[in-house]
C-alpha cells in the first residue's frame, strides 16, 4: 500500500507546485487553495508511506519522480522547455530510482 499511497503523492505534489506558478505569488485564490491543499495531501500521504517504505527510497522517488514531472508537464503547460543538460539530468534522475529499487536492498517491496 505504501507505493501506492507513494504515486498519490507524487502526483499531488506537482500538482501544487504546478498551482504555485498559477497562483501568481498567491494573488489568484483559486490556485493558491488548490496549491495548499495538494502540499497538505502530498506531504500527509507521504507521512503514511513511510510506514512501510524507507524514507532514503521514498524520498528519492518522491523528490526525482517530481522533478521529471513538473518539468514535463511545465514545458507543456507553461512552454519551460528544459535544454539538454536538464534532459540528460531527469534521464539520470529516472535511471538512479529504477537503480535503487531494482538492485537496492534496501528498497523493501
Amino acid at each position: 500500500m505504501g507505493y501506492w499511497f507513494l504515486a498519490i503523492a507524487i502526483v499531488s505534489e506537482v500538482i501544487g507546485t504546478l498551482a504555485l506558478k498559477a497562483s501568481g505569488e498567491f494573488t489568484n485564490w483559486f490556485y493558491s487553495t488548490v496549491c495548499i491543499v495538494s502540499y497538505v495531501v502530498a506531504f500527509y500521504l507521504l507521512s503514511l508511506v513511510f510506514k512501510t517504505v524507507p524514507i532514503g527510497i521514498a524520498y528519492a522517488i518522491w523528490a526525482g519522480m517530481g522533478i521529471v514531472l513538473v518539468a514535463s508537464i511545465s514545458a507543456v503547460v507553461y512552454k519551460e522547455f528544459p535544454d539538454t543538460a536538464a534532459i540528460i539530468g531527469m534521464f539520470l534522475i529516472i535511471t538512479g530510482v529504477v537503480i535503487m529499487n531494482v538492485f537496492s536492498k534496501s528498497a523493501a517491496h
